[in-house]
């Protein structure tokens, strides 16, 4: 019976492709993984209100992906496997509600276009990287409307089609690219009927049409406002957008047919109106559709497969502007749906010839069957080892395309975390070479040689990094800290004060700006930007100690002591009551409220913590401890 053979063909699926990821299962997070995976201050459920209401809280706005991550992370945390056990189960759904599609369009060779679908390595990028449930979530949103769609086109019930729409809108708020779903039924519809009908095909389909724009123009809004996806990477003519669509469609084609050298970061192209051979793509595939709708009087199924591969692709043919083409202007994870454009047609071209072969032609194209699925098995095995963590991302990706100079400034980062200085200076260096306009690859030099202890050259780094990016705050914060260092006060307030002109909300800049200015005696104004980090998150301990240290070590009237120790002992609760730093802090706002006893105290269990950790705070302690035992406060003004 088929839904027996179903059960088993699914069961097989699950396992293979299970065995095709294995690789990637205690992978590591990679790249922008961890802004995906829930960031504390969003794990709580003002948090999970935040994702939905805020755009730019999360790496992008899909609310319901980042809803999914939210409840992953309540699930198992930061723990890779279950993100990855995830993805690859929503994988497998989708390629079921495939066949489901496949056999209720009555197309031939649906297992086989079900499995090349689940196995082929072009995928592996959407399922491997955590950050790609934006595609296998969206991916079973789509199918699933789809399938209900089809149900509604039968019957014409009202249930069906608002179960189709509620799914569509579903998938649009977990990534907008499904928004081409409605342009997909059209083309199946005219395959299968040979003309559209106004009122039986566009006027249903009509509200997914707009649902889908609306949801591609707010995207397209949030990655030039709020992702950065404009400026001179994207500074593109018309006719320049239109090489690029033609290059691009050549280049998935040919990955889907030849499946080699893959790579996480492609070689970004240079396009030019002025170089003739780049008008040779839109015109070849001009030619080919051409030839298609010719031969669509005998056959319409390869200029339908065409037309849903094209119109899947709109979103990434270079039109509009989303955030990665600054990097390449293709990723194999761009086309996780409209490879079916292809996929399908060959597979019901390969089981149409089968079925009107002899019986050893069609065991011989049986036996051809089984070697592609493993082939593509053991390609997608081989492709899901680059992602067991970030290192061998970027090291592979280096290997294969040794311009990427995103990959050698990730590469540099990772290494510098490992404290492997020279290397990780090599490596920024190249990314300087490569794109000497990239002010992220000088703040990563100038950390690099900040802690190699080249402080005047980390300084430079930093100042050329504000001068290609004047209106990034948090390259005036390092730059300020990094002069602050040196002891160029003056310089290092002005910085901040830059920082906190473009973005008044950054926390760490008030904090720093505070401290400078308690050390310089003007502690009104201190108090000012440690309230002011404060009130941008009220969790911030350190906000919270410095206020505090600001109340307690300086004469204060009796309120402000008060609020002192109200601030420290909550800071102390909130650190667990461990922490020699915030207990030194809890010491001295007891003794400048004269409650000595308790500043003793508290100062010996913060000296007892800090013996064996910091001998600098530990005779900081002691003096301090000297001075409570005489009934005097300390008087520093600031942390020494």
């Amino acid at each position: 019976m088929w839904w027996r053979q179903d059960w088993l063909f699914a069961l097989l699926l699950l396992i293979v492709t299970t065995l095709a990821y294995l690789p990637a299962l205690n992978g590591t997070p990679i790249w922008d993984d961890d802004a995906h995976i829930t960031q504390p201050e969003l794990r709580s459920w003002d948090g999970l209100v935040k994702i939905w209401t805020q755009p730019g809280s999360t790496q992008q706005y899909y609310p319901f992906v980042h809803t999914f991550f939210w409840i992953e992370h309540q699930l198992w945390g930061d723990a890779p496997p279950g993100y990855h056990v995830v993805n690859i189960a929503l994988h497998c759904v989708s390629a079921l509600l495939l066949l489901r599609i496949l056999r209720q369009l009555e197309i031939p060779g649906a297992w086989l276009a079900a499995a090349i679908f689940a196995l082929h390595p072009v995928q592996v990028e959407s399922v491997a990287w955590i950050s790609e449930l934006k595609n296998a979530l969206s991916g079973v949103f789509y199918f699933s409307s789809a399938l209900i769609y089809l149900e509604f086109d039968r019957t014409r019930k009202f249930a069906p089609y608002l179960i189709s729409l509620i799914l569509f809108v579903l998938g649009l708020l977990s990534k907008t690219v499904i928004a081409t779903l409605p342009g997909a039924l059209l083309v199946i519809f005219w395959w299968k009927r040979g003309k559209l009908s106004f009122k039986r095909d566009a006027l249903p389909i009509l509200p997914f049409f707009i649902l889908g724009a609306a949801a591609a123009s707010f995207t397209a809004w949030i990655e030039r406002s709020l992702i950065g996806a404009e400026g001179s990477a994207y500074d593109f003519t018309f006719i320049e957008r239109v090489l690029i669509a033609g290059r691009v469609i050549w280049f998935y084609l040919g990955k889907l047919i030849w499946p080699l050298d893959l790579i996480f970061i492609y070689p970004r192209w240079q396009i030019s109106q002025a170089i003739w051979w780049q008008y040779l793509f839109p015109a070849t595939i001009a030619i080919a559709l051409a030839i298609l709708v010719w031969l669509r009087r005998w056959r319409r199924g390869p200029l339908a497969g065409m037309l849903f591969f094209i119109g899947t692709l709109l979103p990434v043919l270079g039109f509009l502007n989303v955030y990665p083409f600054r990097y390449s202007l293709v990723a194999d994870h761009f086309q996780y749906l409209a490879c079916l454009g292809l996929i399908v047609p060959a597979a019901a071209g390969i089981s149409l010839a089968l079925t009107h072969a002899e019986s050893w032609q069609r065991w011989t194209g049986y036996t051809l069957y089984l070697c592609l699925l493993v082939t593509l098995t053991m390609l997608s095995y081989a492709q899901s080892q680059i992602y067991k963590n970030v290192e061998t991302v970027w090291q592979t990706t280096i290997s294969k395309n040794p311009t990427a100079w995103m990959a050698h400034n990730n590469l540099g980062a990772v290494l510098l975390k490992k404290k492997q200085l020279e290397d990780a200076i090599d490596h920024f260096n190249k990314a300087i070479e490569i794109k000497p306009d990239e002010a992220s690859a000088f703040t990563n030099l100038g950390n690099a040689l900040l802690q190699k202890g080249e402080l005047g050259e980390a300084i430079f780094q930093y100042q050329k990094a504000v001068e290609l990016k004047p209106a990034a705050a948090g390259l005036h914060y390092n730059l300020a800290n990094a002069l602050l260092a040196r002891g160029e006060v003056d310089d290092a307030i002005a910085e901040y004060e830059s920082t906190l002109a473009i973005n008044p909300n950054y926390a760490d800049a008030h904090n720093n700006l505070g401290a400078v200015l308690l050390q310089q005696g003007k502690l009104d104004q201190a108090i000012d930007h440690y309230q002011k980090a404060l009130e941008i998150n009220p969790k911030d301990v350190r906000a919270e100690g410095n206020l505090a240290w600001a109340l307690a070590t300086t004469p204060q009237s009796t309120i402000r002591k008060a609020i002192a120790v109200k601030l420290a002992q909550h800071a102390n609760e909130t650190s667990g009551g461990a922490n020699p730093l915030v207990l030194r802090i809890l010491a001295a706002a007891y003794a400048q409220n004269e409650q000595f006893s308790e500043a003793i105290e508290t100062a010996e269990r913060a000296l007892q913590l800090a013996t064996d950790r910091n001998s600098v705070l530990a005779e900081s302690l002691q003096a301090e401890l000297d001075l409570y035992r005489n009934g005097q406060p300390c008087r520093y003004g600031s942390q020494e």
